[in-house]
């Protein structure tokens, strides 16, 4: 696989994560790394992880990691799906990291020379919410997914399970 950075952006639950796993899958030699940035938070999102670790069975070497994204890619040597930026952003928030810490972190990830695939929900498409935390999360991830495409090789946006590719 060429050395190449790829993004898929989607509403929740479009299939996004589903067909970036089919597109790392089919692009890579070796055994891919899965980069699970989500922190278990309750019963529910134990349910969504272990659903993630079910669906995704032996094909990938899974690192979980929460934080420190960067760190955890150059010790891979092998193509990397991070999945998902958006529960990344969300976790740098509650531990006290803001937008310039996170934009830093993904600039310094996407010179890397290694393969890797952002997942990211699409979140532009709503209303303004009526507090503050929820407005910064949506102007940050706004701003980031603005990054991440400006400086990938390819974008895909997910509708319905499938995914367009739109550079």
């Amino acid at each position: 696989m060429k050395t190449k950075k790829t993004l898929f952006i989607g509403g929740i639950k479009s299939g996004k994560s589903f067909n970036a796993e089919l597109y790392i899958l089919k692009g890579s030699v070796s055994k891919p790394t899965y980069l699970a940035t989500t922190e278990f938070i309750d019963k529910e999102m134990q349910e969504r992880i272990d659903e993630h670790k079910q669906n995704r069975s032996d094909k990938f070497n899974t690192i979980e990691e929460p934080l420190k994204l960067y760190n955890a890619i150059t010790e891979c040597d092998t193509p990397v799906l991070v999945e998902c930026v958006s529960m990344w952003i969300n976790n740098m928030l509650y531990h006290g990291f803001n937008f310039l810490d996170m934009k830093k972190e993904l600039e310094k990830i996407l010179e890397l020379d290694k393969s890797v695939v952002f997942v990211l929900n699409d979140v532009g498409g709503g209303i303004i919410p009526d507090n503050a935390l929820a407005r910064e999360f949506i102007d940050i991830s706004g701003k980031l997914s603005q990054l991440i495409a400006r400086e990938c090789d390819e974008v895909y946006h997910t509708i319905a399970g499938i995914s367009t590719r739109i550079k």
